[in-house]
């Protein structure tokens, strides 16, 4: 037995123990019924896809503090007004009849990198301007991107994606409906776009309305506001960041521009890709068709400004239909608003490919294209020896006259696209985003070689 002045402190010390472990132990219960306790910090991670790449933009954006967001768009907002143009000194002015390639990017990086090692080895590329539209503004791509040294460049950034919007529309507000939920769910919840579900009953995924909506904003923009190519009416190239081309493309691409005056002056518009799943070197044949257009002609797609003004007076028709794809959506112009239907002059050979494996409802997060690009240049190089490359002309068939006239109930309709809001932002877009006045059809180049930050 120990003396009874030591047993006193040591039964109160024993006891001060006891209390401190129950008060933490109800502090630890209250914090977690408060959903208040601290967690591991995530990594910023997107998972990439087509080109509507399946983007959990609006997951990512949730990590990032609402100062970081304000900042990039502070710098979205600068980039977009200055309208620096790198290389300029170098390979500027911007011709009449050069192309102009617009490149939809997100953040595959690696994918971009593939892209613009084969634009560096075409035929004549010092020529082009390349814009680059960004929906996601990344230091590693913006200094990729400014490093190009082979022709002059330009970055444009869509100012409302899933980045800068993560909790209010276009991205993906706390109140809106649930893609699943019924009609009368979601009447009965009061969420934000409860009377505008899609035909196949889905409410708006922002991940998936993005695409259409950046692809009509950067259209709009170079038309339209750009300084170095509001007035230019010579051919505009489409591609996007996990495209692949050859070395003549831009050859080909002034080929069938020359065919289409000669022998198929009604086409207005030239597609270099095509969803082959086969190709060998035989398709290279000096061959070209002329058909009504079709979804499929989205790979590649190059079109001048008259045919751009087709599309953009049919705008009511693009922004409202109900499809989150924009080449379906150009399809619906086409059967719906126009008078006569576009017409396309593709190339057999393809000459933009697609080398992106993860599609636009998957979502692995490596995507090898390694194997496909080897394929790729092995068909060329073949191609090359058998003389099938630089075709000195082209022999077009015409199928416009087989196809049969097709019922525009018959066309696909891919949903995703009936909230009235959607309608709205693509429609603000359509007119000139400058309220300046007219200017002038010189543009600012960067000969400092000063970057975005």
């Amino acid at each position: 037995m120990m003396p009874k002045h030591i047993r006193f402190p040591i039964r109160t010390i024993f006891l001060l123990i006891i209390f401190f472990i129950i008060l933490t132990y109800c502090s630890f219960l209250f914090l977690k019924s408060s959903n208040v306790m601290p967690s591991k910090p995530q990594p910023f991670i997107l998972r990439n896809l087509d080109y509507g790449y399946l983007d959990n933009s609006s997951e990512t954006s949730e990590r990032l503090h609402p100062k970081k967001i304000l900042k990039i768009m502070q710098r979205i907002h600068t980039a977009n007004k200055q309208q620096l143009i790198l290389n300029a000194n170098k390979y500027g002015p911007l011709e009449n009849d050069s192309v102009v390639i617009v490149i939809q990017v997100h953040k595959r990086i690696n994918y971009l990198k593939y892209l613009v090692n084969s634009l560096s080895h075409a035929k004549d590329i010092s020529k082009v301007l390349l814009v680059f539209s960004h929906d996601v503004y990344d230091k590693e791509i913006n200094d990729y991107v400014q490093a190009i040294d082979f022709c002059m460049v330009i970055q444009i950034f869509y100012p409302h994606s899933l980045q800068t919007h993560p909790h209010t529309f276009p991205g993906k507000d706390p109140n809106d409906c649930p893609r699943n939920i019924t009609k009368d769910e979601a009447l009965i919840k009061k969420c934000n776009n409860a009377l505008y579900s899609d035909h196949y009953g889905h409410y708006r995924e922002a991940n998936f309305t993005q695409a259409k909506h950046h692809w009509w904003w950067k259209a709009n923009h170079v038309f339209h506001d750009l300084t170095a190519t509001r007035y230019h009416t010579g051919l505009v190239l489409f591609l996007e960041e996990d495209h692949f081309v050859s070395e003549d493309f831009l050859y080909v691409l002034m080929l069938m521009q020359t065919s289409t005056k000669n022998v198929c002056a009604h086409c207005n518009i030239l597609c270099l890709g095509n969803y082959l799943n086969e190709f060998t070197a035989k398709s290279y044949r000096a061959k070209a068709d002329c058909s009504t257009f079709d979804a499929s002609h989205n790979m590649g797609l190059a079109f001048n400004r008259t045919t751009w003004s087709l599309i953009k007076n049919c705008a009511q028709a693009f922004c409202s239909h109900d499809d989150y794809n924009y080449d379906w959506s150009l399809l619906h112009v086409s059967e719906k608003c126009l008078k006569r239907k576009f017409t396309v002059l593709s190339i057999e050979g393809p000459r933009v490919f697609h080398i992106g494996s993860c599609g636009l409802h998957q979502k692995s997060k490596e995507c090898e294209a390694r194997k496909l690009i080897a394929k790729i240049n092995q068909v060329l190089h073949l191609a090359f020896q058998f003389g099938h490359l630089y075709p000195p002309l082209l022999r077009i068939t015409e199928s416009i006259l087989k196809v049969k006239k097709k019922k525009l109930n018959n066309i696909q309709i891919n949903g995703g696209w009936s909230d009235l809001r959607d309608h709205q932002l693509c429609l603000s877009m359509t007119l000139p985003l400058s309220s300046e006045g007219i200017l002038n059809s010189s543009y600012q180049s960067n000969k400092t070689g000063a970057k975005i930050v």
